[in-house]
Formats: structure tokens, sequence, C-alpha cells
């Protein structure tokens, strides 16, 4: 008896050091993510601008793979009362949503206010915040004005100044009522992969110094948001600010390949984050002399990488109250073999690196093969900025699996948060990585840029054929609804049966 006694107490106390493993911390946030120009559609009513997301979809049709555009898009314009009512129904803790330039500034810049613009993101805001939702604003996700597109956009140094004015004007109305911001949503997309592709925002391939001279304007446009928020706005209303980054975690192909990897890491993400979190500023040492070297080699005096005043590193440094991370792939990197086409970073490799990115071995995919799923990366990630910039608070503002069709019993996207929200919970509990938040993308399905509406990351699915765009809750909403409810990775939520049944009430209920 006693040897039982002593076993049923062993497992108890066993089970009591796993459950609390299994269970969020109680400051954790759960929360799923959209951007105006997916799902708003009202591309041109009430006085809105031109974006150049409207432009690009409307003059080369062939750049999106099924010919759309988001003109109507999930009518998130007209039908945002239902997305609060969706977000309620799954228990969001936050709504991360962005605020389309044009909207507000019609030419994007202050010399006109579009009223209708500044009501509709009131109302979004009052109708979260009445239902217990926080609403987590992102100023800028890829939707530039035409104008300022055509003065050049994110290579002309006034978009600094252009950038924080629209920032004022969004936290004079706003910041009364929206306590969580960032800046700018994956510079590393419209800045590398814009500029060296030429397929996607800004709709410009300049490889050359595109890519850079973006870079660093986007983090003085950043800081100068910052700056203003802290100076003007803090004090009044509190709140946190800070930028969205895209981490694509980097391994290498090999044991000889370790140095590359770092390289590699630094490159994508060290130039959009060390500026911001280290404690000295400016451009990663490693990527600085990289660039240099690249530089000179291709016969040009100086470097390409523009360089940081002292009192522009002083103006970048430390502007950010948490690290935003938007993770969704790994990718393996070795160098490129003599005669090989390293081709273009985010691509498939870089040229300033001589490195050739490829997936790594047996992994799934979602609908989209570029992305590779990997979960253990994603603790990796994180270990490895609170290694580099210390013990920051990290919230992860994307995280999300594609489907294809209507796609109701979306069972691997189930599989796929479960698994990267137990990575997520390992990095609280073995690494001590200080996360507070992870976000689904995306609520709805959506436009999803150069995928068209082919691709769905929704939890809700939407029927793009119907003209009331009707939401309906895949599995993927039940089970995330579940995990929140419970504040934990609880087994019960991962059963087809009880998945099933919960599918079927939601669905006749709506």
């Amino acid at each position: 008896d006693s040897i039982f006694v002593f076993n049923y107490v062993f497992i108890l106390v066993l089970v009591g050091l796993l459950v609390p493993c299994r269970r969020f911390p109680p400051n954790f946030k759960f929360g799923a993510s959209t951007s105006a120009y997916q799902v708003e559609g009202g591309w041109n009513a009430d006085g809105k601008g031109v974006n150049i997301w409207d432009r690009i979809t409307h003059e080369h049709r062939g750049l999106i793979v099924d010919n759309s555009t988001g003109d109507v898009a999930a009518d998130s314009y007209h039908k945002w009362r239902e997305d609060v009512r969706i977000a309620k129904e799954l228990g969001l803790d936050f709504y991360r949503f962005s605020i389309s330039w044009v909207r507000i500034l019609p030419s994007g810049f202050t010399n006109e206010i579009n009223k209708a613009g500044v009501k509709y993101y009131s109302d979004l805001i009052d109708a979260l915040l009445a239902e217990g939702i926080e609403p987590i604003v992102t100023l800028y996700h890829w939707d530039l004005p035409v104008r300022i597109h055509d003065l050049g956009g994110w290579t002309n140094p006034s978009i600094v100044d252009w950038f924080g004015d629209y920032a004022r004007v969004i936290f004079s109305l706003y910041a009364n009522r929206v306590k969580t911001w960032t800046t700018i949503n994956e510079a590393v997309v419209l800045c590398d992969f814009g500029y060296n592709s030429g397929i996607f925002v800004p709709d410009i391939k300049e490889p050359i110094f595109g890519p850079y001279l973006c870079n660093k304007h986007v983090l003085l446009a950043h800081a100068k948001s910052y700056r203003i928020f802290d100076r003007e706005f803090r004090h009044k209303y509190g709140g946190r600010i800070s930028i969205s980054n895209h981490l694509l975690w980097i391994e290498p192909s090999s044991p000889q390949d370790v140095e590359l990897a770092e390289l590699g890491r630094e490159h994508l993400v060290g130039r959009y984050s060390h500026a911001i979190f280290s404690k000295d500023g400016g451009w990663p040492p490693s990527i600085e002399k990289q660039m240099l070297k690249v530089s000179l080699a291709q016969g040009y005096k100086e470097s390409r990488l523009p360089p940081f005043t002292e009192e522009e590193k002083k103006f970048v440094r430390g502007t950010a109250d948490f690290y935003a991370v938007n993770f969704y792939a790994t990718y393996l990197i070795r160098p490129a073999k003599p005669g090989e086409d390293p081709g273009l970073w985010f691509l498939t490799g870089s040229p300033e690196l001589n490195a050739v990115l490829e997936h790594p071995p047996n992994v799934s995919y979602s609908f989209s093969k570029l992305i590779p799923v990997y979960p253990k990366a994603l603790r990796r990630q994180l270990a490895w900025l609170k290694k580099q910039y210390g013990d920051i608070n990290i919230i992860i503002t994307e995280n999300g699996f594609s489907v294809s069709g209507v796609h109701l019993e979306d069972y691997k996207k189930i599989q796929f948060i479960n698994q990267y929200l137990e990575q997520v919970l390992l990095s609280i509990y073995e690494d001590n990585v200080n996360v507070t938040g992870y976000t689904v993308w995306s609520l709805i399905d959506n436009f999803e840029w150069m995928d068209g509406y082919t691709s769905k990351y929704g939890l809700y699915h939407v029927n793009f054929d119907d003209p009331e765009r009707k939401r309906t809750p895949r599995a993927s909403a039940i089970y995330f609804s579940c995990v929140i409810k419970n504040r934990s990775l609880n087994d019960t939520c991962l059963e087809k049966n009880y998945l099933i049944e919960q599918s079927k009430l939601r669905r006749y209920e709506l």
C-alpha cells in the first residue's frame, strides 16, 4: 500500500510540474490580425485616396495569379461589425488591424483629412473596446499613397517627415483609446523583396541601392513616429509602440556554414533590428563589413549600405517598447557554388552574401510552397532575439497557415497552430524568453497579395462570390477559441468530435 501511495503521489507531483507548461502565463494574450488593403475593400468609397496597391492591381492585373484586386476584398469597410462579432465569438484578447493611410489622408499629406475614414476606424475601435477586445493598430501595411510613391516613396529621405506627419494625425485621433501600436509592417518585404523582385510593392526593380535606402528610411520613419508618440502623446494616454519585423529563421546547411547562417540572420533580421534594439545602434557590424567588401569589389567607391550619422544612431536607438515578431518559415543557407546564381535576397538567396537559401528536408507545407512548416525554428528565433538584444518583451504579431478553396475542416492548420504554440510555451518555460502574446494570421480570408484569393489564411472562411461576403468559422476557429478559453493547450481542443460538434453548432447559429 505504501508503494502504491508513493507512486500515486509521485504521479500527482509530476503532473503538477507538467501541467503549468501546458498553460499560458496569466499575462499572455491571444489575438488575430488583418491589414487594411487585404480586407477593407471600399477602395474609392467616401473620399478615400489611391494607394499603390489600387494602382498595381488595376494597371498590372497579370501580377496577381487570379487577376483579382482588393477593390471589395472581404468588404470590412462595410462589414466591420461582423468582424467585431466574430472576434468576440473567438474570445480574442486583441485584434490587430492596420489603418489605410489614404483613407485618412487622401493625398498622403496633411492638407486634407477624410472625416468618413476617421469615423470608420473610430467606430471599429469603439466597438472592439465595448466587447473587451484590445485594438492593436499598425500605421502602415504596404499601402503607400501614390503621390508619395511617385515622389520616390521609401527611397526619398523626405518620407521620414511625411510618415511622421501621418503618424501624428493618427495618434491625435486614436491614442486616447489605442494602447498598443506598431508603425510599419514587415519592412524587409517592402524593401528587400520589393526592390529586388520588382513584382511587389513598390513595383520598381532596383536591387542595387533601392533595398538599402528603403531600409534606412524605414528605420528613421519608425523612429520619427516613435519620438512623436513619446514626446506628444505618451504622457497623456500611456501606451506602447514598436515595429513589426518579418523574421525568416536561417539555419546552416552544413556544420561549415554556421558563420554564414549567422551573417544571413544579421542580413535579414539585424538590418531591421540592430539600429533599434542593440546598445550601440546603427547597422550590424558584420553587415557593414560585408557590404563594404562587396561594394568595393563591384567597383563602387563606398558601401551601397547608406551610413548612419552618430545623431541618426542616437535618434533610432531604443525606439521600441517591445519586439513584434511576424514568423512563418525557415530556410537553410549554403555558399553558392562556382558559377551558380545565388538569386535575389528573400527569394532564393543573396548576391551580397554569395549564398543560396534552400528548404529544409522532410518538412510539410501549407498551400503556399514558399513556406516550409518547421515549428522548432520559432523557438530558436526567439532565443536568438534574446541573445542578441537582451530580455525584451516579445509579441508574436503574425503566424499563419494557408489552405485553398472553402476547406472548412482545416485540421492541418490546427496542427500548425498547436505545434507553434507548443514552441512558444517552451520558449517561455525552458528558455525564459519574455513572450506575452500570439497572433494568428488571419482573422478572415483576405486578398493575399500576389496570390489574390487563391491562398486562404483565415480562421473564418469568406465567400468572395457572395455579395454579402459571408464569414463562416473553420475548424481552426473552433480550436483557437478553445485554446483561448482554457488558456492552455488542452487536448480536448484537438479532438475531432469536439471540433465537428462545435463547428456544426456555430455554423448553424450563423
